[in-house]
């Protein structure tokens, strides 16, 4: 019988299809005004620029949530240093998960959006998460873990496409 940690591919890509124009989809990415509305809410703040610096606050539902689970939940969730920025088709910038002591001590991985215009009004998004060495987050973001840990990348990404083609949040039930 295999463990979590050897079913999962170290490189995760996700593609998902948007009727959006790339300007859009990445002003949901890097916007706090957007972030906040999909996937697990929270702003997140980017300084976008190579060696600028990514954060990702943690919500009041997010807080509650941990509080209701036993657990603290820190003020930042997520934090990182911008790579690569080329608005609205590339932003590579790493990716460290505090929200507990076992994502937090498996250190930095590197996350890469990739947004190009297709055909019809509907821009490709693909997101491609370096997870080596990271077998935890890994399992985290691939959608393993039930309870408040939710859906990961699928769940993210579901909620993005929802909010910008309808203008409204998917709604969190993990939280």
């Amino acid at each position: 019988m295999s463990t979590i940690a050897e079913e999962l591919v170290t490189t995760q890509v996700y593609k998902v299809y948007i009727k959006a124009t790339p300007q859009a989809i990445w002003d949901a990415i890097t916007k706090p005004e957007w972030t906040a509305r999909f996937g697990y809410g929270g702003e997140a703040q980017f300084d976008e620029r190579p060696g600028g610096s990514y954060r990702h606050l943690a919500s009041v539902e997010m807080k509650q949530a941990g509080k209701a689970g036993g657990f603290e939940v820190p003020d930042v969730v997520v934090d990182g240093e911008v790579i690569e920025c080329d608005p609205p088709h590339r932003l590579v910038h790493t990716f460290r998960m505090l929200m507990d002591a076992r994502t937090a001590g498996e250190g930095f991985t590197q996350l890469t959006y990739d947004i190009a215009e297709g055909r019809n009004g509907v821009s490709i998004l693909t997101v491609t998460h370096d997870l080596e060495r990271a077998p935890t987050l890994a399992a985290l973001v691939a959608g393993k873990f039930g309870g408040t840990a939710g859906g990961g990348w699928p769940w993210v990404l579901s909620g993005l496409k929802t909010l910008l083609e309808t203008g409204e949040s998917m709604g969190n039930p993990y939280l």
